[in-house]
């Protein structure tokens, strides 16, 4: 197990741009506040979205496209450092108006509206490539 401790330099609350993408907004507000490691979490709803489930046989992302308006009822994630870059990891669960939920790593949403919660940490977090899952995993 990799952990430490943490102490938080701020807290932000931010509601996203409609028509931005969903996860840039994330790693926008991070660049904004400086933040090389926080925690998320956010609310809303969007206009089409790309999943991602992680195939632990081949390693390998599967995308899954809805191009339709959707709830995020939930969302979830950290910022961290992957290649230099902030890099916003976010999951959430997607509903649609019956109530079917629909979840995994959110990789692209066009907002159509959006609130954020986000917690930042003083030390940087940075992702590294892991060779028994082949994912970029916190150092």
């Amino acid at each position: 197990m990799n952990y430490r401790a943490v102490e938080s330099t701020g807290e932000y609350v931010a509601r996203l741009e409609t028509g931005a993408d969903w996860r840039e907004e994330l790693e926008a507000l991070a660049t904004a506040v400086e933040a090389d490691a926080a925690w998320f979490s956010a609310l809303g709803a969007v206009q089409d979205a790309e999943v991602w489930f992680y195939d632990q046989e081949t390693l390998e992302y599967e995308p899954v496209t809805f191009d339709e308006p959707l709830e995020v009822a939930s969302c979830v994630g950290n910022v961290s450092l992957l290649d230099g870059d902030r890099f916003a990891h976010t999951h959430a669960v997607l509903s649609r108006p019956d109530g079917t939920a629909l979840a995994g790593h959110l990789n692209a949403a066009t907002v159509f509206a959006g609130e954020v919660y986000m917690r930042t940490f003083d030390e940087p977090l940075e992702r590294a490539h892991d060779e028994t899952t082949d994912l970029d995993l916190w150092l």
